[in-house]
């Protein structure tokens, strides 16, 4: 039997006994949503959506295994038959990019990677609904094997099976599709569709990323987008704040990926896709077929058919020498059988 280990000592947030203020919405299922969503305008683009998910969804990288093995969870009584994806955005320790087609590094290597975001995104059967709740990656919680830690740490001791697992296992959830990103096809990304407006709320400053940030409306290419979307010091909320500018920054970036697929022009439809299917892996259980349905289905979304909240928080405490937050279990695991169900939960947003 393996011996029971802890995460890294991650720096410390706020000081010991202070109480995070709770978050009430969360960020976009980006990854999804959005790649199926240009997928079906290229689709139409090109002639039609057989030809644009099958030349695209060759290009999207296949991660094998992604899985866990043994038991999972059922599917509550009264499932709505719709389809949960877990969404990932990992910090990689590789000076090499991890995800997408432009990966030329392992995607997992032991204690290499954490998951620093982490969307739990379910579609109704009919995808005219969707509800998201984002898990905090400072979320202590039971890891099989590794006894309790900060989830952050399942990815990096195993990789998106042990990852999944954890997550299952914490939500009840069973998880259909999962996706991931790191920061290098994140950078990429967003310079590639020529950078993404964001509107900085106050001035402060990172001193662990030694950054400034300047309150007002800016155009940010990929190394100003990451620093944004990576600083939790010198904010008053700490990591929910920093899941707060997450999910600002990526709802700019699905409007400007929305924005860069036209019908009327073709190059920079392709240049955009081309961006998307080189930063994002997902699991080889996705066939393009799943990408077509889902992109058929999606094209009448409408986001007033969305629910977004954040995993319910009871406190923070420092464990270990670790800040760390305290989920309510119980309430998690009903909101989400709430939204399995199709009863659409108000909590949260």
């Amino acid at each position: 039997m393996s011996a029971r280990r802890h995460p890294p000592q991650w720096p410390p947030r706020p000081a010991p006994g202070a109480r995070p203020r709770p978050r009430h919405r969360v960020l976009r299922a980006v990854l999804v949503v959005g790649l199926a969503a240009v997928l079906a305008l290229v689709g139409l683009a090109a002639g039609g959506v057989w030809w644009g998910t099958n030349h695209y969804g060759d290009q999207v990288t296949r991660i094998p295994d992604s899985f866990p093995t043994g038991p999972r969870p059922p599917r509550p009584t009264g499932h709505d038959g719709g389809t949960t994806f877990l969404l990932a955005g990992v910090d990689s320790r590789s000076k090499r990019p991890t995800t997408g087609t432009g990966a030329t590094a392992q995607l997992w290597r032991y204690g290499a990677q954490r998951s620093d975001t982490l969307m739990l995104v379910h579609l109704s059967a009919g995808e005219d609904t969707a509800y998201t709740m984002s898990i905090p990656r400072d979320s202590w919680v039971p890891i099989a094997g590794h006894g309790s830690a900060k989830i952050n740490a399942a990815f990096s001791w195993g990789g998106p099976p042990l990852l999944i697992r954890t997550v299952e296992q914490l939500t009840g959830a069973r998880v259909d599709h999962f996706g991931v990103i790191d920061w290098h096809g994140f950078r990429a990304l967003t310079d590639a569709i020529g950078g993404v407006p964001v509107t900085v709320a106050q001035n402060s400053y990172d001193p662990q990323q030694h950054r400034h940030f300047t309150a007002g409306t800016q155009v940010m290419n990929g190394e100003e987008a990451l620093a944004y979307v990576r600083q939790r010091h010198g904010l008053p909320g700490g990591e929910l704040d920093r899941i707060k500018h997450q999910q600002q920054f990526l709802r700019s970036l699905v409007k400007e990926v929305r924005g860069g697929v036209k019908l009327t022009d073709p190059l920079g439809t392709d240049k955009t896709l081309d961006a998307i299917t080189s930063a994002v892996s997902i699991d080889d259980g996705m066939s393009n077929g799943d990408l077509r349905d889902l992109a058929f289905g999606l094209r009448g979304f409408d986001t007033a058919g969305a629910v977004f909240s954040t995993a319910p928080i009871v406190r923070s405490e420092f464990i270990h020498g670790q800040y760390t937050l305290i989920l309510d279990k119980q309430k998690l695991r009903a909101q989400w059988r709430a939204a399995e169900t199709g009863d659409r939960p108000g909590a949260g947003r």
